[in-house]
């Protein structure tokens, strides 16, 4: 009876602080699908979202109004996300790309206390060592995958996938929808890294755009595939998810620790980054960039313990009122 209680959580009601901070978690959802590495589930658990943040997934059709108001600020942030990771960030990225690849490991890794309090007072037994080990190897292990496969040629000429959809192509985009659904609620799981290791990521940004559009229309196919896969692996995970907190949290979140420490090793180790140092020992190391990429970590890691730090005071606060 108790277990089940504690799956009914009451969703924040909102203001223009509160909304705003949904709207930012679901900002780095969407940039999670072009910065590998980058979880958005991890912020949502700095802003103490990420029980409500899988609640509402979990039970939209159930409670339809209730939790579509809670996430329709995280729909419109992760929709400006992906806009600004298209736009700008992957344009940043051929630019410079370890600098930014810092930057963000900066504020994942400033952001790793937040995740580790959700086990503060937690026994550690020998399950949930097991646990956090495979979640810490986990994300590394598809990093390097999608390093092997990244190029497909000698001549780093990487194939386009999506060249001649043919039916299977369909079929399995919804698969891959799926797993990528899955990754944006699992803190430490990288979209990106998972598209890396299967070959996909760099065939499905280079087809956004109009030109690719007008020669090859049959890839909007594999875009409905594949947004049906990601809208299903959102719900079905997500109740599941709650489900598991609800029986073992402790023994879950275990596993998630690992994961989004783990995840901050595999944004330097994965496809992208990988071509970053083979460039590197052809053409010598990009000075302006690793000097930038340091001083960009530090910025990260700063800003994001001290969002933690004030996050914490925030609770803290909260607490006393609540025993006063």
């Amino acid at each position: 009876m108790m277990a089940q209680e504690s799956l009914e959580i009451a969703l924040i009601k909102y203001n223009k602080k509160t909304w705003c901070k949904s709207a930012f978690l679901g900002f780095f959802v969407g940039l999670a699908v072009i910065v590998p590495g980058i979880s958005g589930s991890t912020v949502a658990i700095i802003f103490k979202l990420y029980d409500q943040f899988l609640y509402a997934l979990g039970n939209l059709f159930k409670k339809f109004k209730q939790c579509f108001l809670f996430l329709l600020p995280i729909l419109v942030g992760m929709v400006v996300g992906l806009l600004l990771g298209f736009i700008t960030v992957k344009k940043l990225l051929e630019v410079l790309p370890f600098a930014i690849v810092c930057l963000f490991a900066g504020l994942m890794s400033g952001a790793f206390p937040a995740v580790k309090d959700e086990l503060k007072g937690a026994e550690r037994t020998t399950k949930r060592t097991v646990l956090f080990l495979l979640g810490l190897i986990i994300p590394v292990a598809i990093g390097c995958v999608s390093a092997i496969l990244s190029s497909d040629s000698a001549d780093g000429v990487v194939k386009d996938v999506f060249a001649d959809v043919v039916w299977w192509h369909v079929v399995l985009s919804v698969a891959v929808g799926f797993v990528v659904g899955v990754t944006q609620i699992v803190p430490g799981l990288s979209a990106s890294a998972f598209m890396m290791a299967i070959g996909w990521f760099s065939s499905l940004v280079n087809s956004i755009s109009m030109t690719y559009w007008k020669a090859n229309p049959a890839v909007f196919l594999v875009y409905g595939g594949f947004g049906i896969g990601l809208i299903l692996g959102l719900l079905v995970f997500s109740k599941l998810l709650t489900y598991l907190f609800g029986k073992a949290r402790h023994t879950a979140y275990s596993m998630i620790v690992g994961l989004s420490l783990g995840s901050i090793v595999s944004m330097f180790c994965n496809g992208d980054i990988i071509a970053v140092y083979t460039d590197w020992a052809k053409n010598g190391v990009a000075v302006l960039d690793v000097v930038l990429g340091v001083a960009l970590f530090a910025i990260g890691v700063l800003g994001a313990y001290l969002l933690v730090r004030y996050q914490r005071k925030k609770d803290a606060e909260a607490q006393a009122e609540q025993n006063g």
